[in-house]
């Protein structure tokens, strides 16, 4: 049976509220055939990313929108050259990122990072090395890959890491490449397997985008 929205709405407003790191933030929900917007403001840019997350883990939710606004309480202002710092050392201190030279800019709050890696995993990595950085306003992740050999040795390869993972169905999953970018296509049952399939997909040598287009079915 399926939810409506007007129990969509409560269920993310009342997970948004039992999330400790959330409280004190001013966060609006709407609803409409499932798809969930968050409005408002919050203090930092890992609270919007926070707020998106909890939302993804309620069960009737079919997509997201996030329109949060970050507006950093002056405690919590820092020069670009001491978040450009901060940034530098958590990506130097990261041991799976350190042997990669990685840049990073900062102009009024927002970090814009770029150099190349060897997986789209630590791309992601990257950008989460530096999201929790007080002052962040906002990520641009311009990180590079190194290409794959072959499209279709790194389709067999997310193929397999689908059927080894028990809860994802692979038969209901499709896998596209196009150059560095995987497109995957289908259903799943809940948002936890359509991010565990884009991490599976991101795992994969050579890939720099995943284009997540699963469908979250609820059964």
């Amino acid at each position: 049976m399926s939810m409506s929205d007007a129990a969509i709405r409560q269920n993310v407003e009342n997970e948004l509220a039992w999330e400790p790191s959330l409280r004190g933030c001013r966060i609006g929900v709407t609803v409409d055939a499932g798809v969930v917007s968050l409005v408002g403001t919050v203090g930092h840019y890992a609270d919007r990313y926070k707020a998106e997350e909890v939302a993804k883990r309620v069960a009737g939710v079919r997509a997201l929108a996030n329109e949060l606004e970050v507006k950093i309480p002056i405690p919590g202002e820092r020069s670009d050259a001491d978040i450009a710092s901060a940034a530098a050392n958590a990506l130097k201190w990261n041991v799976s990122l350190s042997p990669f030279e990685i840049k990073v800019i900062v102009t009024k709050g927002w970090l814009t990072l770029s150099g190349q890696v060897n997986f789209g995993y630590q791309k992601m990595l990257a950008e989460g090395a530096v999201r929790f950085i007080l002052g962040v306003r906002g990520i641009t992740n311009e990180i590079t890959v190194k290409p794959a050999v072959k499209a279709e040795d790194v389709k067999k390869k997310i193929e397999a890491a689908f059927m080894r993972q028990a809860h994802l169905d692979a038969k209901d999953i499709e896998v596209g490449i196009l150059h560095d970018t995987v497109t995957l296509k289908g259903h799943v049952h809940s948002w936890r397997e359509k991010d565990d399939a884009a991490q599976a997909a991101w795992n994969a040598p050579g890939i720099a985008h995943v284009d997540n287009q699963l469908f979250v079915e609820y059964s």
